[in-house]
């Protein structure tokens, strides 16, 4: 387990706790991720003789019910991380816990991979049920129990519903959803597949290219297994109370979650138009923010939507839906570096450029991220102001690099004398950057403050 840090914000330091509970490796072997590989390591032992079998039998019922109930306080954890009184403060604190996971995670050396791999259940699962609430917002799903849920409440919108609705509505739907998310690729940490991940020796790259033959068993095994791990690995909730109508609504509730999550897996695989959308579209999304493969590249990740349009293209999801998360993440992610060339109060560009912070979601412009500025006249500060940044002074973008390119090179330099921390850092950025990586000044506990909503 982490331990606490002097040089995190409480709340860093919560995001660091939750990933290590979700997909972490420690002695007490008691994350989501550990408690199914013991599931399926067990699974893979024959029992011996009648008398054991019925012992192990009693003890694999209460290991359901455990591993049930830690999967559930954890996807509780995460809706008090996420949701809040109304739409707003919702997608406020959902863009802090993105943001923060882009921000502690490493986006150059060697240990890429192995950080991405454990956030991104978190971060996709966050992105579907951000997801969820623009599709119910829009009536663009079509899903017979998400319709029971808010049939309860016929006439009400999603974005008026009072206290109770809320938490009728997150528990039917935002939590199974939230299970699925987690769940989605846990088969592939059981023992046959990891043999094809890493060898029947331990000796493969997990996260080479696998050959089309590898990469089919691969995909079969772990839907096999997930939805295995589902019916057999998790137990039933029990009902705590007196009442026999409570207890039979609990029932019925349980049982439609149940089905619920293992539907959005199943569909999950070919969505079409329908509800797996909401598992496979932020998949593909995170797949690429937060990639475990050796071509990750930082600079490029505002492109994840090229890769998106192009897998709706083919059918492998739904534009529509695709559409839907580009209206709620922009082109630019959470935590992301931004370079821009600020102006002044007649419209006049400086003669340097400045950095900032992707730290909203819902831009009015996808084009045009939501940021907290982080440095201020070629010095970084710890609280910056909340800011557009336009396209036209974005250095991402090339017609911008193209003024920028006309200071002098000693004017660069400057530049970069001031905004890097060292000489060996300055000799390896680019004079003319399209972004930076702020995990460095994340670092500092002042500067890890930037969803501040006084600042906004």
């Amino acid at each position: 387990m982490a331990t606490s840090s002097p040089h995190q914000t409480h709340f860093t330091r919560q995001v660091q706790v939750l990933l290590s509970k979700i997909y972490g490796r420690s002695k007490l072997n008691d994350s989501v991720l550990e408690r199914a590989m013991s599931y399926f390591e067990d699974s893979e032992i024959v029992g011996e003789g009648n008398k054991q079998e019925e012992v192990q039998a009693a003890a694999r019922n209460l290991e359901q019910i455990e591993r049930s109930n830690h999967l559930l306080s954890i996807c509780h954890e995460i809706i008090e991380l996420i949701e809040g009184g109304d739409f707003d403060e919702s997608n406020r604190k959902s863009a802090r816990l993105l943001g923060t996971i882009q921000l502690i995670t490493p986006t150059e050396g060697n240990n890429i991979a192995s950080y991405n791999e454990r956030c991104k259940s978190l971060y996709k699962a966050v992105l579907s049920v951000r997801l969820l609430d623009r599709l119910v917002l829009d009536n663009s799903l079509n899903d017979k129990h998400i319709t029971r849920i808010t049939a309860e409440y016929e006439g009400v919108a999603l974005s008026d519903y009072n206290y109770d609705e809320r938490q009728r509505f997150n528990q039917q739907v935002k939590i199974p959803l939230l299970m699925a998310a987690l769940l989605q690729d846990i088969g592939n940490y059981h023992p046959q597949a990891q043999a094809i991940l890493r060898g029947e020796n331990n000796d493969l790259d997990p996260q080479r290219t696998l050959e089309p033959e590898q990469r089919s068993k691969l995909l079969q095994l772990n839907y096999k297994q997930t939805l295995n791990y589902i019916s057999e690995g998790l137990g039933v909730v029990s009902y705590r109370g007196n009442s026999k109508e409570e207890r039979a609504q609990f029932i019925v509730d349980e049982r439609a979650k149940r089905q619920f999550v293992q539907q959005l897996l199943k569909a999950s695989i070919k969505p079409k138009n329908g509800i797996g959308n909401l598992l496979k579209v932020p998949q593909i999304y995170t797949s690429i923010i937060l990639s475990t493969k050796d071509n990750y590249n930082y600079d490029v990740l505002p492109q994840v939507y090229l890769v998106l349009n192009k897998s709706a293209e083919l059918g492998a999801c739904c534009q529509k839906m695709v559409d839907g998360l580009y209206q709620i993440t922009g082109m630019f992610p959470q935590g992301y570096g931004i370079i821009y060339m600020p102006v002044d109060g007649q419209g006049y560009q400086a003669d340097c450029y400045e950095y900032a912070i992707v730290n909203r979601l819902y831009p009015s412009v996808p084009e045009q991220p939501l940021c907290r500025t982080t440095t201020r006249k070629l010095t970084f500060i710890g609280y910056g102001h909340s800011v557009e940044i336009k396209k036209k002074n974005n250095l991402y973008f090339p017609n911008m690099a193209k003024k920028i390119a006309s200071l002098s090179k000693e004017r660069l330099n400057e530049i970069l004398t001031l905004l890097s921390s060292n000489h060996q850092e300055r000799q390896a950025l680019d004079l003319l950057p399209r972004c930076w990586h702020p995990n460095e000044y994340f670092s500092t506990k002042e500067h890890q403050k930037l969803w501040n909503r006084e600042e906004q």
